[in-house]
């Protein structure tokens, strides 16, 4: 097959399955400058509107843009300039953006670190960067003050969730935020120092396609690995972004972000996004559905992505009928461990009037925004095939499929890896070069994850390469077993994995959660009928009833969690 042949047919497809309503090409506001001066330009227009609201609280673009040059400041007055890393160890608050900006406007490399993390983990990511300088929340000093000695920090700054918090909250708050505040002995006062701080510092000139950032993987195999960003990667993030994942975008949509901005999908929405379209965000230190029901009856939300666990909670929320979810008129979704269905999509139109759509399919070494599914859910076409279908390429970006073992690219219909290029690609892994050696070949990613290009050149994300099992010689994909078991009422969601076997060489294993008023109700031999009713006799699982299902931070299953849970 010739390769060239083939992404020309691809790409021909692609255009002419783009819904009408969207524009050819991803549209840049200001052009392709820095994100930095997008802040500066915004500042500079709308100065008093703001770019965040915390609980209350608004952190307007002049603001954000003039604090975040002190900080510029503060840094260079530490010595620091163009390329050094600096860390940030916050959850989501607006001192979260005024650091990131504040890092990007002096050339230095912005580090998101987990605020999970435990001591290997953190000391693991400080040695890799090298960061002299990290911002951190009050409550996780401990962890960088007891290992401060195996690290190359020399300045700390604290800060508190207090310190934005207004007298008289509009929105729930979070358990965190009740929590007193912390002595940290040795650190500075993050925002006392921005107070006293000049905002001038010696001009840089911004190169889009400097290092800005690196983003870490979540280590699925071996350690994470920090991916190499730049400005240029956020600003295709944000057109795409603005363009295709939210069709007509408006100078008065707000914005709901409860992701973790740490995490690159909630840094895509809920730092660059913002900044880069001017529009305001409500912005929560984590998932509460009380907290997002009010801000969404209050503050008249219209856009809003999180995970189908998260909106299914609020569609059967027994205060659901005191708020007006009205507002919304875009709601995207990640299939993680409930995955979307017809049942659901219907439901939350009914409670809301917004289709619930998936987001795309993405991974930190593209800055995760690579597919759209704008325009594909008319009659259900987007769920009616295998999940989970993830839409169309952004335009920039290819994508392509090929034969795991040889490399070989593979026809239309066909499994097998995902391959793609992207304008959003990361440059390579941080102090890899090994592996981003075997990974990045002639500017093409392989993913690792399975999936298949249909007839009409829409992808379907199938899972990754080691979650496929072989049942007597056949492929079974746990995320098709996963959609299934989410289609059972008694089942609040599902992990899959495979259990080797000596006649059937593996089985796929369900670690079943169910809904609380089920709970004792259902037993497990009466699900495993209920699949050999429902599914192929090969992906019926050995199902186990959990209490919990262990979950990462970005609220995914752990497989290896459920592995180390088998016989």
């Amino acid at each position: 097959m010739n390769e060239q042949d083939h992404l020309s047919k691809l790409e021909a497809l692609w255009k002419k399955k783009r819904p009408s309503e969207l524009p050819p090409e991803p549209h840049y506001p200001l052009g392709e400058v820095p994100l930095t001066d997008y802040l500066r330009h915004w500042a500079r227009e709308t100065p008093d509107r703001p770019c965040v609201i915390f609980y209350g609280a608004e952190l307007t673009f002049g603001q954000l843009d003039d604090l975040s040059d002190r900080f510029a400041s503060f840094l260079a007055e530490k010595g620091l300039s163009r390329g050094d890393r600096v860390a940030v160890l916050l959850p989501n608050c607006p001192q979260f953006l005024i650091a990131f900006f504040g890092i990007l406007k002096l050339g230095c490399v912005h580090v998101p670190v987990n605020p999970m993390f435990k001591d290997q983990e953190f000391i693991y990511e400080m040695q890799d960067t090298g960061a002299e300088v990290i911002v951190v929340l009050d409550l996780l000093y401990p962890l960088v003050q007891s290992n401060r000695d195996e690290t190359r920090l020399r300045e700390i700054l604290v800060t508190r969730l207090a310190d934005f918090l207004p007298e008289e909250p509009t929105l729930p708050l979070p358990d965190l935020a009740k929590l007193p505040a912390q002595d940290c002995p040795g650190a500075l006062d993050f925002m006392a120092v921005l107070a006293g701080q000049s905002p001038e510092y010696p001009a840089v000139e911004i190169d889009l396609d400097d290092l800005a950032a690196l983003n870490y993987t979540g280590g699925t195999t071996g350690m994470p690995k920090g991916c190499e960003h730049t400005q240029r990667d956020m600003i295709y993030v944000g057109a795409t972004f603005a363009t295709y994942s939210i069709d007509d975008l408006r100078p008065d949509d707000l914005i709901l972000i409860y992701l973790p901005i740490f995490w690159i999908a909630g840094e895509d929405g809920g730092v660059i996004l913002p900044v880069f379209s001017g529009m305001t965000e409500i912005l929560l230190v984590r998932w509460d559905p009380l907290a997002v029901m009010t801000a969404l009856d209050k503050y008249r939300v219209t856009l809003m992505h999180g995970l189908v666990d998260s909106f299914v909670e609020l569609i059967e929320h027994p205060e659901r009928d005191r708020f007006d979810l009205t507002s919304l008129r875009m709601t995207g979704v990640s299939s993680f461990v409930k995955k979307m269905t017809a049942d659901y999509r219907r439901r939350w139109e009914e409670v809301s009037g917004s289709v619930m759509r998936e987001g795309g399919y993405g991974m930190t070494e593209t800055h995760t925004l690579d597919t759209f599914t704008t325009g594909m859910q008319k009659d259900d076409f987007d769920i009616q095939g295998r999940p989970v279908f993830v839409g169309l390429p952004m335009p920039g970006t290819r994508v392509k499929i090929v034969d795991f073992d040889t490399g070989k690219l593979l026809p239309l219909g066909e499994e097998g890896e995902i391959v793609i290029e992207s304008p959003s690609m990361m440059r390579a892994y941080w102090n890899k070069p090994e592996e981003t050696r075997r990974q990045l070949v002639d500017g093409w990613l392989h993913t690792g994850d399975i999936g298949m290009l249909d007839q009409e050149g829409y992808l379907y994300f199938l899972g990754r390469t080691k979650e496929m099992l072989k049942v007597k010689g056949m492929s079974v994909f746990p995320s098709e077993i996963e959609a299934l078991l989410g289609r059972h009422p008694a089942i609040s969601g599902s992990g899959v994995v495979g259990k080797q076997d000596q006649e059937k060489s593996e089985i796929p294993v369900a670690f079943v959660m169910l809904k609380p008023d089920f709970v004792g109700r259902v037993s497990a031999e009466e699900i495993t009928a209920w699949c050999r009713k429902n599914m192929a006799n090969f992906k019926v699982p050995e199902v186990r009833i959990v209490d919990q299902l262990p979950l990462t931070a970005t609220g995914k299953v752990q497989k290896t969690e459920l592995e180390r849970m088998l016989d």
